[in-house]
């Protein structure tokens, strides 16, 4: 099977009330991708920049521990990027002095002003999964191609073909490999892919697809 799987559906993507709703409503270790670790994401970022000089932007960040994974494993040039700002400020919190070293973006993937060619990797777990229109996945990816640079490499994970259609009331697109490359375009070239199953707060287990791409336009 290749390509995206979408279910129909009314529901806005990735509505920033949405998000704030989630973050001042629910702890953020009560939230279904909420995971201690993430463990795959950060072998796919080390393999990706193994210098700890790497400028590393995850995207959908928020309340994630990877920034402080990251920031333990000696990584220094980091952003987060969130529609939440509550999210962000959970992070920032549980930091505490470590997050003055942080760069904290209170913004839109598919819109935030970036610089160009300023990241060599762009890490986003479960957040492209949530644009189910065309013209914002479009514009997603202009973002990632105007701020990764030449040689620099995108982490994406989403849920794959045998994942939940639906998460936190909002649906989402599934992917294959071939299908999340065929949405990255020629620009980024699929390096390596892995399934990840991933078990919620709830006990449920999720699948998740991982890809990692270089970019090469």
């Amino acid at each position: 099977m290749n390509g995206p799987q979408s279910p129909a559906s009314d529901d806005a993507p990735s509505a920033p009330d949405h998000w704030e709703r989630v973050y001042r409503t629910r702890p953020f270790t009560d939230v279904s991708w909420y995971r201690p670790h993430l463990e795959r994401s950060l072998a796919f970022i080390e393999a990706a920049a193994p210098d700890r000089t790497a400028r590393i932007l995850d995207v959908g960040g928020g309340a994630s521990t990877l920034v402080d994974d990251l920031l333990a494993r000696g990584y220094r040039h980091l952003s987060v990027l969130d529609l939440s700002d509550a999210a962000l400020q959970t992070a920032r919190d549980r930091l505490g002095a470590a997050a003055g070293g942080v760069a904290w973006l209170h913004d839109d993937a598919r819109t935030v002003p970036l610089a160009a060619d300023s990241f060599d990797v762009w890490h986003d777990r479960a957040v492209f999964h949530f644009l189910t229109e065309a013209e914002d996945r479009a514009a997603y990816v202009r973002r990632a191609v105007h701020a990764v640079r030449p040689d620099g490499h995108l982490v994406v994970a989403t849920f794959a073909p045998d994942g939940p259609t639906r998460c936190s009331g909002l649906p989402v697109v599934r992917y294959d490999a071939a299908g999340l490359a065929e949405a990255f375009g020629a620009t980024f070239r699929l390096e390596d892919q892995a399934a990840d199953a991933h078990a919620t707060p709830g006990g449920t287990i999720q699948s998740f697809l991982y890809c990692r791409f270089a970019r090469v336009g």
